[in-house]
C-alpha cells in the first residue's frame, strides 16, 4: 500500500511530465548551456589552430632587399606575397579586406642602411580590430629574432660577445597544469551548468501552487485526508525531481562535449572523470531541493499565476550572482564559498576539475548549505498552506 506522500508525489510528477511547458523548459535548459559552452570553446580552438591549418599570408613591399628575413618568415609557415609599392590608403584597404594578416614595408634605403650598420627601418602595418592578433605576434617574434641575430653577428665581428646584450637572462617556469588553467578559465561558465536546478522546476512549482489555486483544484486536494506538510512535500519533491533530471542530463552532455573537444590545442584539458561527475551530481541533489522549495514558497505567496511567473523569472537568476562576482573579482577558492548555495557546487566542481583531492567536508558543507534552508522554507510553506486566506485567495 502506497503512503500518502507517495500518492501525492506520483500524481504531481505525472502531471508535470504531461505538461508541455515543463518538458520544453527541461529540454531547452538541458541543451542550451552545454552547447553554448561547447560552441565557445570550439570557436577558440578554431581560431588558435587556424595559422597551422591554413598558414598566413604576409604582404611584403621591398622584400628583395632582405632575402634572409624572407627565408626565415617562410620557415615559420608564413606565406610571403611580394607586392608593388603602395600608399597608406591602399595598405589600409588591403588590410580591411582581410586579404593579408599584415603588411611589411621595407623602405628603399633599407639595404643601404643595413650595409652601413645604421638602423634599417621596417614598417609593420596591421589592423588591430581584426582577430589576427595571435598570428601577428608570430610575425613580430620572427622580426625580433631576426634583429637579435643580426645584432649578435655584428658584435661578434667586432670581438664582442653577444652575451653583453643580455646581462640578465630570464627563464620562465610555469607550474600550472592544463587542468588547473582550464578550471580557472571555465570557472564562471561551470556555474551555468547548475542553473537547471532552478529553471527546470520553475514551471512545475508555479503550476502546482499558484496554478492549482486559480483552477480551484487546490481546494479539492485540501479536502482529502492528507496533511499540509505531506501535500507540500509531495509537490516539492516532484518539482525538485525535474530540476535534478535537468541538471544531471546537462552535466552529462557538457562532460561529453568537453571530453571530446581537443582542449590541448588552447593549453587546456578536462580531467573530470565519470566518477567525479557522479559525485558532483549527488552533491547537487540538495541544491535542486533548495531551488524547488524556494520557488514553491514564492509561488504560493503570489497573488496570481502571472505574478508568480514574474517573480520567479527574476529570483531564478539570483543564485548566479555570487559565482559571477567571484569570477569577475578573481577571488581564490576559500572555505566560505562552501556556505553559499550554488557557489559551493560551482567551487566543488572547479576544484575537482583541477585534479584536487577533496575530503568529505566540502561535500558535507555543499549539501548542508542548501538542504537546511530548503527544509526551513518547506516548513514555512506547509504552515502557509494551513491558511484559508491562501487556499481561497482572499
Amino acid at each position: 500500500m502506497k503512503s500518502r506522500f507517495t500518492i501525492v508525489f506520483l500524481k504531481e510528477f505525472r502531471e508535470h511530465l504531461r505538461d508541455k511547458r515543463s518538458l520544453a523548459m527541461l529540454g531547452v535548459f538541458v541543451l542550451m548551456f552545454p552547447l553554448m559552452l561547447g560552441y565557445i570553446l570550439n570557436n577558440s580552438i578554431e581560431k588558435a589552430t587556424k595559422p597551422e591549418r591554413e598558414g598566413m599570408e604576409l604582404a611584403v613591399i621591398g622584400g628583395a632587399q632582405a632575402p634572409t628575413l624572407m627565408s626565415q618568415l617562410r620557415q615559420k609557415n608564413i606565406t610571403v606575397v611580394d607586392m608593388e609599392d603602395m600608399d597608406e590608403e591602399a595598405i589600409t584597404r588591403l588590410l580591411r579586406q582581410r586579404k593579408a594578416v599584415a603588411v611589411l614595408r621595407l623602405k628603399d634605403n633599407y639595404a643601404a642602411n643595413y650595409m652601413e650598420m645604421r638602423p634599417a627601418d621596417i614598417e609593420l602595418w596591421f589592423d588591430s580590430a581584426s582577430d589576427d592578433g595571435p598570428r601577428r605576434r608570430d610575425i613580430e617574434d620572427v622580426l625580433n629574432a631576426y634583429s637579435s641575430a643580426i645584432a649578435g653577428a655584428r658584435l661578434l665581428a667586432h670581438g664582442v660577445s653577444p652575451a653583453t646584450l643580455s646581462p640578465v637572462k630570464v627563464q620562465r617556469y610555469d607550474t600550472g597544469s592544463n587542468a588547473s588553467r582550464s578550471a580557472t578559465l571555465l570557472g564562471a561558465m561551470l556555474g551555468m551548468l547548475f542553473l537547471p536546478a532552478f529553471t527546470c522546476c520553475m514551471s512545475a512549482a508555479v503550476d502546482s501552487t499558484a496554478g492549482e489555486r486559480e483552477r480551484r483544484s487546490l481546494e479539492v486536494l485540501m479536502a482529502q485526508p492528507v496533511t499540509p506538510w505531506t501535500l507540500v512535500c509531495g509537490k516539492w519533491i516532484a518539482a525538485a525531481a525535474l530540476g535534478l533530471i535537468g541538471l544531471c542530463l546537462g552535466m552529462l552532455l557538457a562532460h561529453l562535449i568537453l571530453s571530446w573537444l581537443p582542449l590541448e590545442e588552447i593549453g587546456m584539458s578536462w580531467r573530470l572523470t565519470s566518477y567525479d561527475l557522479l559525485r558532483v551530481c549527488v552533491a547537487s541533489i540538495p541544491l535542486c531541493l533548495f531551488g524547488a522549495a524556494l520557488q514553491i514558497a514564492l509561488a504560493m505567496n503570489s497573488k496570481s499565476y502571472k505574478e508568480a511567473q514574474s517573480v520567479l523569472s527574476i529570483v531564478t537568476l539570483l543564485p548566479l550572482a555570487p559565482g559571477a562576482v567571484v569570477a569577475m573579482m578573481d577571488i581564490e577558492a576559500a572555505w566560505w564559498m562552501y556556505l553559499v548555495p550554488m557557489l559551493s557546487n560551482q567551487n566543488l566542481m572547479r576544484e575537482l576539475a583541477k585534479g584536487q583531492e577533496l575530503g568529505a567536508l566540502p561535500y558535507v558543507m555543499t549539501a548542508l548549505c542548501s538542504l537546511l534552508p530548503a527544509l526551513a522554507i518547506i516548513a514555512f510553506a506547509s504552515w502557509r498552506m494551513k491558511s484559508e486566506r491562501y487556499v481561497l485567495a482572499v
